[in-house]
C-alpha cells in the first residue's frame, strides 16, 4: 500500500514540492552563508518525493545553533514551503481518494517550517516511534 501511495503522491504533488525544496536548496546553497539550509532543503526533497513509509524524529544532539537556523529558516524559505504544502493539502483533500495525500502534505508542515535538528528515518526502524 505503501508503494502505491507514493506513486500517487510522487505524480500529483511529491514532484513539484520536491521542485520548491530543490530550488531553495540551490539558492541556499548560492549563498555561501546558507549551505546548511541548502543541505537541509536537498534532504526534505527527497522526503517530498517518497513520504510514505519514513517519518521524522528529533535528533537530540541538536543545540541552540539548530533553534537559531530554523528562525532564520521560517524567515527566509519555511513559510513559503508551508505555504505550498497547505494549498496542496486542501487541494487533494476535496476528493476522497486525494484525502491520505492531503493529510501526508499536512504532516510534512512542520518539517517545512523547523528542518535543522530533525532526522528522516523510516518507520520500521525501533527509534522511528520516539
Amino acid at each position: 500500500m505503501k508503494f502505491v501511495l507514493n506513486i500517487l503522491w510522487l505524480i500529483l504533488s511529491g514532484f513539484w514540492m520536491a521542485l520548491g525544496y530543490v530550488l531553495a536548496g540551490v539558492i541556499c546553497c548560492v549563498l555561501i552563508v546558507t549551505i546548511p539550509f541548502g543541505i537541509a532543503s536537498f534532504r526534505i526533497a527527497g522526503y517530498a518525493l517518497w513520504p510514505f513509509g519514513r517519518t521524522t524524529v528529533e535528533r537530540h544532539d541538536a543545540g541552540a545553533g539548530s533553534a537559531l537556523g530554523n528562525v532564520l529558516w521560517i524567515i527566509f524559505a519555511g513559510w513559503w514551503l508551508a505555504l505550498g504544502h497547505i494549498a496542496t493539502g486542501v487541494a487533494q483533500c476535496v476528493t476522497i481518494i486525494g484525502i491520505p495525500l492531503g493529510i501526508a502534505n499536512f504532516k510534512m508542515i512542520p518539517i517545512s517550517l523547523l528542518p535543522l535538528g530533525r532526522e528522516i528515518v523510516p518507520t520500521d526502524q525501533p527509534f522511528a516511534t520516539r
